[in-house]
């Protein structure tokens, strides 16, 4: 969500044809890339019993979630600002880097949950497929309509910090944010998703390209995250 580095390529409206391509295709090159990395990532980590030591270690002490929610923001930050620096190609692949290992710690209890302890055993994939063609026909609207949805930034904002503040309040009260909160987080996802594509169209820079997969990437991977939330609510397995 920061602002566009100035003087950093040339706006996406306002290039020729072929850099506007070139750019949007290299964008979806690197969402790909992105979740195929996520996926490797994820798959170490819990692989290698870290996503089992965090899963023990929220269940023991719940409030250690917040030091994780809090590191986790800390990296995407730091993620996001080097993904977009215009001095060096390799810093932004660092940035785009460590949010794709910040975001595997942070999903993994969740992904362990969904593969051994929920009683839908298709949570995981019903939810990967969801996301999916939800992601999917964002993108086509906004692509299509070539709206400008950056009027939806101040509202993102503004959910964002609510549902933070929902999230802290359920760890120092211990309440359960259920499913209606999962739903509102999805659709929190969505406004992001199309917000980040209308950038994609209109407001990135043509060799942004890492900053704006990363942008995607993370609306994708909340509205991943919360979707698989939802269907193991619907199931149990919450």
């Amino acid at each position: 969500m920061a602002h566009l580095d100035i003087g950093s390529g040339v706006i996406v409206a306002n290039a020729k044809e072929s850099e506007r391509v070139g750019f949007i295709r290299n964008t979806y090159l690197h969402l790909g890339g992105a979740i195929l990395a996520f996926i490797l990532v994820e798959t170490l980590v819990i692989q290698s019993g870290l996503a089992l030591a965090l899963t023990n270690m929220i269940r023991s002490m719940p409030m250690s979630w917040l030091i994780i929610i809090g590191l986790f923001m800390g990296a995407s930050y730091f993620a996001d600002k080097w993904a977009r620096s215009p001095m060096s190609r390799e810093m932004q692949y660092v940035g785009l880097g460590l949010f794709i290992v910040a975001e595997a710690i942070v999903f993994s209890p969740m992904i362990l949950m969904a593969l051994n302890f929920a009683p839908n055993p298709n949570a995981l994939p019903a939810a990967a497929l969801l996301t999916l063609m939800l992601a999917g026909g964002l993108t086509f609207t906004a692509f299509s309509t070539k709206k400008d949805f950056s009027f939806l930034r101040p509202a993102i904002t503004i959910g964002t910090f609510v549902a933070l503040g929902m999230i802290v309040a359920s760890m120092i009260f211990g309440f359960s944010l259920g499913l209606f909160f999962a739903a509102a987080m999805i659709i929190l996802a969505a406004a992001s998703m199309l917000y980040q594509t209308s950038e994609v169209i209109h407001n990135y820079h043509t060799d942004q390209h890492v900053a704006a997969s990363l942008g995607l990437f993370s609306s994708v991977g909340l509205m991943f995250y919360y979707m698989l939330m939802l269907i193991m609510s619907f199931t149990g397995g919450d």
